[in-house]
């Protein structure tokens, strides 16, 4: 057979291929979801093939299968189709970005292919070695040509996307390997491929995010960068050598999962407003506190989508830079060349800047530099972790910073959490207890019909009983009373009492108005902010 040619579609304008499939004869398809897709056919092509040709087998009609395609006159896959289904084929035509989309969905690997294929596993470890180099370009590229390692591997990551984790855990140990996803902010057991297979995945995962597979006994950090069908997903790869092997956990940066603007990230309406009020102000420092994972960055990001500008300039220093934001500098941290947050938050000095991001305040250094830049006419958004917002303050007193500095600098400082939200699909009421309503300081008739809400566990949630996160908040706006404070005495707790006293709402507060709404659970909002109350 002759090698095929490269579809046509790319020079051939869309009106143009409608009225060449109309004098061909061929019909014409606008929505693929109208014909019930046959799992069975379209298996039986390869997704690189389908892709590649823009091709795919919608529907078995016994004595022939249609097939819809982008292009009418590229007929040799047609016929190449022909052989690998063995059946007489009719074309329908159907646009490019329709088809592609069908092709992505159709591929897109089912929840339990990853456990499947452990099961299936068996004896066949011999041919699982060898092949670990081999590249990976499309998670949804698992043919037959591939090792049964690089496709456990592609539907183990493929599986943790589709299911919304933000991690993954490889834990190796003497009896074979655990591996958890975190999901909604909790570990979750997901499989445990023997121990002869131990060393491949972890071999697989080094190879593709370029680092020294030869090098077990130091802790080494990389980057993977895959497509999944239309989708780019980074993956932060760390890597430290345990008792039973080496330990690596991925970082998903899922783009698609992002939910970019303060009024998406559910802030209270009282707190919503101060906190656009504080950066809108020309000059001066808000910083966002909370543990790694709390959201600190998202709630940076919508700050930042909700400054955007043609009048004013905004850069940001960060370490990585995880997501690309549209009309802003982004510049990432690079420590193999001296590039620290110090040194470009520095070099940002020097570019007219108007909104400064720094991803984090580590030191005293770049404490000091970010302070300067506020106190020259500057607006400066950063991120400390610490636990609660008056917290902050003793932080960077503790780095060395002068409490006047702070009193004359910063505006405001927000501390967040993520609490998990009940699953809307097994969500069930019930009558809380006196000690339920005790815990998160809500008076019994402070709320409608004396029901909390609780979720008992489906298929939907992976019977957790959970189903996404939202963020709870306290803002504290460093007003007079809050400055002179910090003067006399920087102590948390004492900053804390009078933060309250001056309305602000705290983390528990929060958590609280979530529980009556029903949007979470007594359990859920103490195991994030209960802490917090009883230090304070």
């Amino acid at each position: 057979m002759e090698d095929n040619k490269p579809s046509n579609t790319s020079t051939v304008g869309v009106s143009d291929l409608f009225k060449l499939a109309e004098q061909l004869g061929i019909a014409t398809v606008l929505d693929l979801s109208t014909y019930r897709l046959n799992k069975e056919i379209y298996q039986r092509v390869s997704y690189s093939f389908a892709k590649k040709h823009q091709i795919l087998p919608i529907e078995d009609r016994k004595t022939s299968i249609v097939v819809a395609v982008a292009d009418p006159l590229n007929l040799a896959p047609l016929e190449e189709l022909r052989f690998i289904l063995n059946c007489d084929i009719e074309a329908v035509y159907s646009p490019s970005d329709v088809l592609l989309s069908a092709i992505h969905d159709c591929y897109n690997t089912e929840d339990g292919a990853a456990s499947q294929l452990i099961a299936n596993l068996g004896d066949k470890s011999d041919d699982a070695r060898g092949d670990s180099e081999v590249e990976v370009f499309d998670l949804l590229d698992n043919g037959r040509h591939q090792s049964p390692i690089i496709q456990l591997l592609n539907l183990i990551l493929t599986e943790a996307i589709q299911q919304g984790a933000s991690d993954i855990h490889f834990e190796p140990s003497e009896n074979g390997m655990r591996v958890r996803y975190r999901i909604d902010g909790v570990l979750l057991n997901r499989h445990a491929p023997a121990l002869d297979y131990q060393l491949q995945l972890l071999t697989r995962i080094k190879v593709m995010s370029k680092l020294d597979i030869a090098e077990h006994r130091l802790p080494q950090d990389g980057r993977i960068k895959l497509r999944m069908g239309r989708r780019e997903i980074d993956f932060r790869v760390s890597t430290v050598p345990i008792a039973g092997g080496e330990r690596i956990v991925l970082r998903i940066l899922d783009k698609g999962n992002v939910l970019l603007g303060l009024d998406k990230i559910g802030m209270l309406p009282s707190v919503f407003e101060q906190f656009k009020k504080l950066i809108s102000l020309p000059e001066g420092i808000v910083l966002v506190t909370g543990p790694t994972g709390s959201g600190k960055t998202t709630t940076l990001y919508s700050a930042i989508c909700e400054m955007v500008s043609d009048a004013i300039n905004i850069m940001t220093i960060e370490d990585p830079v995880e997501y690309n934001l549209k009309g802003i500098a982004q510049i990432g941290v690079h420590h193999k060349i001296k590039l620290d947050f110090a040194t470009g938050l520095r070099h940002i000095l020097r570019q007219d800047p108007d909104v400064i991001m720094v991803g984090e305040i580590r030191d005293k250094e770049t404490a000091e530099i970010a302070i300067q830049a506020a106190l020259t006419g500057h607006l400066v958004l950063s991120t400390l972790h610490t636990n609660d917002a008056p917290s902050a303050i003793t932080r960077l007193v503790d780095m060395g910073i002068e409490p006047y500095l702070l009193s004359s600098c910063l505006v405001g400082v927000l501390a967040q959490r993520l609490v998990r939200r009940v699953c809307p699909e097994c969500k069930e009421a019930y009558v809380p207890s006196s000690r339920e309503l005790q815990n998160v300081g809500i008076l019994p008739e402070s709320f409608k019909d004396g029901l909390f809400f609780k979720g008992k566990g489906c298929n939907y949630c992976y019977q957790t009983g959970f189903k996404g996160r939202q963020g709870v908040y306290e803002l504290m706006p460093v007003n007079n009373a809050i400055s002179k404070q910090i003067v006399q005495s920087p102590d948390a707790i004492e900053l804390r009492h009078l933060a309250l006293e001056q309305g602000m709402i705290s983390l528990l507060g929060h958590g609280a108005e979530l529980v009556k709404q029903g949007s979470s659970t007594v359990a859920e909002v103490l195991r994030v902010a209960r802490g917090i109350e009883e230090q304070g």
